[in-house]
């Protein structure tokens, strides 16, 4: 079964990360955004293999991330 969580990548000097809400711990980094996705994706796997390792409750995804367009006040 598939499951969807939630990414939230931020551009810092030079580099990329990303972290994922759902699951405290599970962060990333890349020097773009296609590597840091890549990454993030290896992550998650990693991270949920390790929770189910050692017995651990796989957090359900439960955040949702949009982007909203604003207008600046002039």
């Amino acid at each position: 079964m598939k499951q969807r969580y939630a990414v939230i990548f931020e551009r810092g000097r030079g580099t990329w990360a990303a972290y994922v809400p759902d699951l405290p711990g599970c962060i990333t980094t890349g020097e773009t955004v296609e590597e840091t996705e890549r990454n993030i994706r290896e992550a998650i796997e990693g991270h949920i293999k390790t929770l189910k390792r050692v017995r651990e409750r796989v957090p359900e995804p439960t955040s949702l991330a949009r982007e909203i367009e604003i207008t600046p006040a002039a």
